[in-house]
């Protein structure tokens, strides 16, 4: 296989790659489901979603606390699925690789 041909290729795969990063969507949630975080596989969040009853004026720190615990987990959920994605177009690329 020459250079050029191996460089298309690595060309269309990362297009590829970027493609459907861009198209995951990723959902974590702390606190028991009381709030929820979409993120999208290029680990931008796309919504929260907050129930009220988590919602108390005197304890911010705790709803601080959920929200960071459910951007981490999308976040750690993301790279565990590009990580899956990735191995899987390599594999077919290079089939030693999966």
């Amino acid at each position: 296989m020459n250079i050029q041909k191996m460089m298309q290729q690595a060309q269309a795969m990362q297009s590829k790659m970027q493609e459907e990063l861009a198209a995951m969507r990723i959902e974590a949630t702390a606190g028991g489901g009381m709030v929820k975080i979409e993120m999208s596989g290029a680990k931008e969040i796309l919504s929260v979603s907050i129930d009220k009853t988590v919602v108390d004026p005197a304890d911010v720190e705790t709803l601080q606390d959920l929200i960071l615990a459910a951007s981490r987990e999308a976040s750690r959920r993301v790279d565990e699925a590009v990580q899956k994605k990735t191995a899987s177009l390599l594999g077919g690329m290079m089939p030693g690789m999966r």
